[in-house]
């Protein structure tokens, strides 16, 4: 086989890039002029990338397709927003190109901080933590049992990939009744699926409703302040997948009613979210700065996922985590 030009415009620290370097030998990579700012920034049209065969990264849709020869795109995160579009989907099909992500080396860490998310918030973390009481007096027997188990709650997830999956697994011991949305069923899913006709009965009866949903034109303001209604008193939210599938308004204004017992966020729109937000002067919405995928060594995983898939990719075997 001819040598593979492998164009990498990912931030990767010394190790990672030797680890990238020596597990494709004796192909190529191709490093940009300036690399991107971080995995989840989309980097400017570099002349190397032309010349690629395959790109590991973040390019944007215009330098895909200036670039000819690419045969395989594989994104360095598990959104994939830009290129989710059907004159995109159909450039690839035609050009046969392949474009995977990187789902499988999210998808525990953020289920892992929805995990988090929902064992704060039963175990009241933030007031208890914020808080002085002394031991027996009013307001701390209001603190201690305000406190709850998962045990046996109800969840409704919006999206079920690869996260979803996981989570599911962090959530059985607690025997929870556990149901899902998708655009459509597999069957293999393993919990139930609910239609679009039947999402306001399950959101009513949900005491968690965790959005996973990606960025694309269905799924904008996906979350309304029409389904926010459909929320039963004291129901918790959270959002792992998109800021711009949630109507953050409609998310103020039902805080605000009270209906809300919380809204944990991993995400905004825009992202950072400003300061002055009214989101952040709310004293039961929880904001993490769209830090759910971060991991120790994470350059490293994002190397390693993808130098096995480069192996499927030589051998001409099935892809991992393939969107396209």
């Amino acid at each position: 086989m001819k040598p593979l030009k492998i164009f990498s415009d990912l931030p990767l620290d010394a190790a990672a890039l030797t680890l990238l370097t020596n597990g494709v030998a004796p192909h190529e990579v191709v490093l940009p002029a300036r690399r991107a700012e971080s995995v989840l920034a989309q980097s400017g049209f570099d002349p190397a990338f032309a010349d690629a065969d395959i790109a590991f990264g973040q390019p944007g849709a215009d330098s895909v397709r200036q670039s000819p020869r690419l045969r395989w795109l594989h994104l360095a995160s598990a959104g994939f927003t830009r290129f989710d579009t059907p004159e995109f989907r159909a450039e690839a099909v035609r050009r046969s190109l392949l474009v995977t992500n990187s789902s499988s080396v999210y998808a525990g860490p953020c289920a892992e901080h929805v995990f988090a998310f929902m064992l704060a918030q039963a175990r009241q973390l933030p007031a208890a933590l914020a808080s002085h009481y002394a031991n027996g007096s009013a307001p701390w027997n209001e603190l201690r049992n305000s406190c709850a188990s998962l045990s046996r709650q109800k969840v409704v997830l919006l999206g079920y990939g690869a996260i979803a999956i996981r989570l599911v697994e962090l959530l059985q011991p607690f025997q929870m009744d556990l149901v899902a949305y998708r655009r459509q069923a597999r069957g293999d899913e393993g919990i139930p699926i609910v239609a679009a006709g039947q999402l306001s009965a399950a959101l009513s009866a949900a005491d968690h409703v965790i959005n996973i949903l990606p960025d694309n034109p269905e799924s904008r303001h996906f979350f309304s302040a029409e389904r926010f209604a459909a929320l039963k008193a004291g129901a918790v939210f959270y959002n792992i997948g998109r800021g711009t599938t949630v109507d953050q308004s409609a998310l103020l204004a039902t805080l605000q009613s009270g209906r809300l017992a919380a809204a944990w966020l991993d995400v905004t729109d825009p992202e950072p979210l400003p300061v002055d937000h009214p989101l952040r002067a709310v004293p039961n919405c929880h904001i993490t700065p769209h830090i759910a995928g971060g991991h120790q060594h994470e350059s490293e995983s994002l190397v390693r996922h993808f130098l096995d898939n480069f192996r499927q990719f030589v051998a001409g075997a099935p892809l991992r985590d393939r969107i396209m």
